[in-house]
């Protein structure tokens, strides 16, 4: 079993930026990649990021790309992600994920969610 938290949400203007993280606890984190998904109200969940187990791969929807950035701390057993220049229809709930699979994957894929956090963008 692996235990997702996320954190960090909140309410920002268009423009601005907001820090996630999500604390794994639980199996060994190392051995996960790991992803943020995230679904707006009438939407499907979708991916956005995913970073490998060592941390030297990550992957981007083409929606975010250039404005987002993922990270992990082997140490903290964590992951970040770290948005900028937010847009309106970046509004949604975000998913911290862990999976077997690495690269950009579907919701199928993923083994482990955590409960979600709100990130609301006001324009």
């Amino acid at each position: 079993q692996v235990q997702l938290v996320e954190s960090g949400g909140g309410l920002v203007q268009a423009g601005g930026s907001l820090g996630l993280s999500c604390a794994a606890s639980g199996r060994t984190f190392s051995s996960y990649n790991m992803a943020w998904f995230r679904q707006a109200p009438g939407r499907e969940r979708e991916f956005v990021s995913a970073i490998n187990r060592s941390g030297s791969n990550t992957y981007y929807a083409d929606s975010v790309k250039g404005r987002f950035t993922i990270s992990r701390d082997g140490a903290k057993n964590t992951v970040y992600l770290q948005m900028n220049s937010l847009k309106p229809e970046d509004t949604a709930v975000y998913y911290c994920a862990a999976t077997i699979h690495p690269g950009p994957i579907a919701t199928d894929h993923v083994g482990y969610w955590g409960q979600g956090t709100q990130v609301t963008v006001s324009s």
